[in-house]
C-alpha cells in the first residue's frame, strides 16, 4: 500500500483552554493552554498514523508560528513535505466553558499565499507516488477558487483518487471537475444544492444526484449525531455510531475522512471502510479540544458497529 498524501494549505497551531465560565469584560482564569498541530490534512495524517498507516503530509509553514508547528508535527512522528511561506502560520483557539459544557472556536483566516507558494504546494502533491490525495480545509487568501479542481484534473490524468473535504466556491468548482470522494456535512450539502431542511429521503436523493452527474464516485454525507450516509452508483449506506458523551467535535470530520480513506486504500470492503470512518470520527468526540481519536476507542467502537475486530 502506497502512503496517502494529505494537503493542508491553511495549517495552524491549535490552542485549547478551559475556563470556569464565559463572562464578558471580566478576566477569565483559564487552564494552561494545550497546543496541537492543526489543519485538516495534518489531522487526517495524525489519525492515519494512529490506525497504523503511513501518510505524507504536505503543508504550509510560515515564520515563528510555522516553526513551532513543524516541531509539533515532527514530534507526532509524521512524514512531511513542508512548503515555506512568507506569511505567518495562523493560530486557532478553542475555549471550553465548564459551566455549560459549550465550546467556543476562534479561527482566523490565516496568511495570504503568493502564486509561487500555492503552486509549490500543488507541485509537491505530484512529486510523491500515491494512489490517494486527501485535500481538506479552506483555501487561504490568494489561492484561486479552482485550486482543488486543478488538483483533481491532474490527479485523474495520473490515475490517482482525490478525497475532498471543503466548502463554498472551492467545493463547487471541484465538483464541476469531478472527484473520487467528497465529504460534505449536512449544512454544506444544503448550501451546495440550494435546498432547505433535508429529510432522510432528500439526503439520499441529493447524494445519489452528485454520483449520477459524475461529480463524485463516492459521496460521504456526515450528519453529526445522526451518523453518516455513503452513496455510490446504485447503492446507499447509512451508519450511526454508538451514543457517546461528546467532549469536543473539533477534528471529528477529519478523523472520519482519515478512517474512511485509510480503509479504502488498504483495501477494505466499502461497508467496513465506512464503519472505520464512523468509528474514527466518533472516537474523536470523546477527546477534548484538538486532541484526536485514540486507537483503543476506534477498535472498541468499530467492534460495536460491525461485530468484528479491527485488523489494521
Amino acid at each position: 500500500m502506497k502512503p496517502i498524501v494529505t494537503l493542508t494549505l491553511n495549517s495552524s497551531v491549535d490552542v485549547q483552554w478551559e475556563v470556569p465560565e464565559m463572562l464578558h469584560t471580566k478576566k477569565l482564569r483559564a487552564s494552561n493552554g494545550i497546543t496541537f498541530p492543526g489543519g485538516g490534512g495534518i489531522n487526517v495524517s495524525r489519525v492515519i498514523k494512529t490506525l497504523g498507516g503511513q501518510s505524507i503530509s504536505v503543508f504550509t509553514s510560515g515564520d515563528f508560528v510555522g516553526h513551532f508547528l513543524r516541531e509539533m508535527v515532527d514530534n507526532a512522528g509524521l512524514i512531511t513535505r513542508v512548503v515555506q511561506i512568507e506569511g505567518v502560520t495562523r493560530t486557532s483557539s478553542t475555549v471550553f466553558d465548564r459551566s455549560t459544557g459549550q465550546e467556543y472556536r476562534v479561527t482566523p483566516p490565516g496568511p495570504s499565499l503568493t502564486e509561487r507558494e500555492w503552486q509549490a504546494c500543488f507541485d509537491a502533491l505530484f512529486d510523491i507516488s500515491t494512489d490517494y490525495i486527501v485535500a481538506t480545509g479552506s483555501l487561504p487568501l490568494g489561492v484561486p477558487d479552482d485550486f482543488y479542481a486543478r488538483v483533481s484534473h491532474r490527479a485523474k490524468k495520473q490515475g490517482r483518487r482525490v478525497v475532498l473535504d471543503t466548502s463554498g466556491a472551492p467545493l463547487a468548482a471541484a465538483l464541476e471537475e469531478g472527484v473520487f470522494l467528497v465529504k460534505p456535512n449536512r449544512g454544506e450539502m444544503k448550501r451546495l444544492m440550494g435546498t432547505g431542511d433535508l429529510g432522510p429521503q432528500e439526503e439520499e436523493a441529493l447524494a445519489q444526484q452528485l454520483v449520477r452527474e459524475g461529480k463524485a464516485e463516492v459521496v460521504a454525507l456526515t450528519l453529526g449525531g445522526d451518523g453518516a450516509l455513503l452513496a455510490t452508483e446504485g447503492r446507499t449506506l447509512r451508519l450511526r455510531g454508538p451514543d457517546v458523551k461528546v467532549k469536543s467535535a473539533v477534528g471529528a470530520g477529519d478523523s472520519f475522512v482519515a478512517g474512511l480513506t485509510y480503509g479504502l486504500a488498504r483495501p477494505m470492503e466499502l461497508a467496513d471502510a465506512f464503519a472505520l470512518g464512523i468509528a474514527s470520527g466518533t472516537a474523536t468526540v470523546l477527546t477534548a479540544g484538538s486532541e484526536l481519536c485514540r486507537r483503543q476507542d476506534i477498535e472498541r467502537i468499530y467492534r460495536e458497529i460491525t461485530g468484528k475486530s479491527l485488523d489494521v
